[in-house]
């Protein structure tokens, strides 16, 4: 049986995206939420339908790679929002203590979020 690893929560309520050219996978996770995923387009429609869903459930931080150059709008939606908006190395992300490389990169980036173990590597200032 493996062994269960647990961290102490850094973010209290965060989103890992996992952006694509035609669509956006959110899961959500944190104090008080039940984990949950959902996928959105790639339209400034749908992209304010995700942000919308974030809002409601009271997200801080929201993390995404920076692969590619998919994310671009993703992040223009998203940071007016108040939200703190993390562009994030894919690297540091796929080697999170405790999943595995199966799970799609929202899991695991939403877990390393909320326990700390990733830092912006972008930021528009």
């Amino acid at each position: 049986m493996a062994e269960v690893v647990t961290f102490e929560q850094v973010v209290h309520r965060g989103c890992g995206l996992d952006v694509h050219k035609q669509t956006v996978v959110g899961t959500i996770d944190g104090v008080g939420l039940k984990k949950e995923t959902r996928e959105f387009g790639t339209t400034t429609r749908s992209l304010t339908e995700l942000k919308e869903w974030l809002e409601q459930a009271g997200i801080t931080h929201v993390v995404m790679e920076s692969t590619g150059v998919y994310w671009k709008p993703v992040y223009h939606v998203l940071e007016p929002s108040g939200m703190t908006v993390w562009i994030v190395n894919a690297r540091h992300v796929k080697y999170v203590p405790g999943h595995t490389c199966t799970e799609r990169s929202g899991v695991r980036q939403i877990s390393a979020t909320v326990n700390g173990f990733v830092s912006c590597c972008w930021q528009d200032y």
